[in-house]
């Protein structure tokens, strides 16, 4: 009896050793990168804004908006969005767009070249031709 229990107790300290060295499945780079707060400002058709608060470790604006929900590219393979807080705009129907503010100033590059930057704040602002 006592050799049964000790081989028990052998398997179960053998068990725990493995779980304290066992390494996460898989990391991400987001995982490693430092979490940057920000602000994403929508200013809809008629006018009426949104802010929305983020903190997050991932690298691209676009590609972290689109996860969250707030765009949408609706599967586009042009690198724009078409949707923002699900109001869609469409240059074939009335020459509308979305444009990207990083701070007051017009984006230079797209919303899937934009870096998030730590205590940034940037605007979806729904805009006619």
């Amino acid at each position: 009896m006592k050799k049964l229990f000790a081989i028990i107790l052998a398997l179960i300290l053998a068990l725990s050793l493995c779980a304290c060295n066992a390494k996460p499945a898989e990391t991400t780079a987001a995982a490693t990168e430092a979490l940057k707060s920000f602000t994403v400002t929508v200013i809809h058709a008629d006018e009426t804004e949104k802010v929305f608060t983020y903190e997050t470790g991932e690298k691209i604006l676009g590609d972290f908006l689109e996860a969250e929900g707030l765009i949408e590219s609706e599967g586009a393979d042009d690198g724009m969005f078409h949707t923002v807080d699900g109001e869609k705009a469409d240059w074939n129907e009335n020459q509308s767009y979305w444009s990207l503010y990083i701070g007051e100033e017009y984006a230079m590059t797209g919303i899937y070249a934009t870096d998030i930057t730590d205590g940034g704040s940037y605007k979806l602002v729904y805009t006619l031709g």
